[in-house]
């Protein structure tokens, strides 16, 4: 089979479609013939050694997948071969086949596409898991999302409005924020033009927003921090600006407020009943219509590396697909 391989760390120009071997999938496992990968800024990090998990050299990054049950393992109940499924693994979703762990590969809704398919689970069970079961977010309260238009940022917009907040998307540019605007944001803060510590005092009268989603980390973190109401969360979902900022520790204790670790793919795998109950609820979202992933652009396999570029220089909104 065809797989996008990294066989030594460096930008996505470095990566290599070659032959692999077949795979064989073990007890509890599902072989997915893939129709469709969806890229994750993970996805950059990863095939640089940036990122918290470092996979044996040489490797086949991606980890959004959906596709079609070519084989299942023993103790597999839940699938047959044959149906079309869509699922998440650590790596190895960008090529022809993957291995996907079986508690996190389900059934594909008749009315999701491959595309919308593998453009959904990272984005909004991140999002959904950061804003519900981390951040605590209450109908009537303020949310405030950094980097609000690449794909968990703009699924947290979505989903902030559909939880009953206030929504404030910060970006960089107003052509960004414009399709924030179209998911649901109430107000937004463009903070290359807009003073970003000013903005949110004005935007909330000077109460502050009671939660932060931060996909971002770099120089806006502790600005945005400091615009935190008193009991505010602060919500550490990523370090897309490629800096870990350094936060003085003053700053929550003086309005105690709590900085909050966002890691979906751990919650995943160690809480798989409470992931498949959150799934479960944004699949019924989708299915109701309340749910619309973005897709920016969709590459052929040859061209993962052209999307990845892409997203390392910040160009992409929403969700970056690579057909297989």
């Amino acid at each position: 089979m065809k797989a996008i391989r990294c066989k030594t760390y460096g930008p996505p120009s470095s990566l290599v479609l070659e032959e692999v071997e077949n795979l064989k999938p073990k007890a509890k496992e599902v072989l997915v013939e893939v129709k469709a990968c969806g890229l994750n800024f993970p996805d950059t990090l990863i095939i640089q050694g940036l990122y918290q998990f470092k996979p044996e050299l040489p490797f086949t990054p991606g980890s959004d997948v959906a596709g079609i049950v070519k084989e299942i393992g023993e103790g597999v109940s839940h699938l047959k071969v044959g149906q079309e499924v869509f699922g998440f693994v650590a790596h190895g979703a960008l090529a022809e086949e993957v291995i996907v762990p079986a508690n996190a590969c389900f059934p594909k809704p008749p009315q999701m596409d491959f595309p919308t398919a593998a453009s959904f689970l990272m984005a909004y069970g991140t999002s959904y898991h950061a804003l519900k079961d981390r951040g605590r977010l209450a109908e009537g309260e303020t949310l405030l999302v950094l980097g609000a238009s690449g794909g968990v940022g703009l699924a947290a917009v979505e989903l902030g409005k559909l939880m009953g907040a206030k929504v404030i998307a910060a970006a960089s540019t107003d052509e960004k924020l414009a399709l924030c605007t179209e998911y649901g944001a109430d107000e937004t803060i463009n903070y290359a033009t807009q003073d970003l510590k000013s903005t949110i005092k004005e935007l909330t009268e000077g109460k502050g927003v009671d939660v932060v989603y931060d996909p971002v980390g770099g120089q806006y973190s502790e600005t945005a921090l400091r615009g935190v109401s008193r009991n505010g969360r602060f919500l550490v979902v990523g370090f897309a600006a490629g800096d870990i900022p350094k936060i003085p520790l003053n700053l929550p204790l003086l309005k105690e407020a709590a900085i909050v670790g966002v890691f979906w793919g751990a919650f995943a795998m160690k809480n798989p009943k409470a992931n498949m109950e959150n799934t479960m609820t944004l699949m019924k979202w989708h299915a109701e219509g309340k749910l619309k992933p973005h897709i920016h652009a969709i590459y052929d396999l040859e061209d993962t590396s052209k999307a990845l570029e892409e997203m390392t220089n910040r160009k992409v909104r929403g969700k970056l697909i690579v057909r297989v």
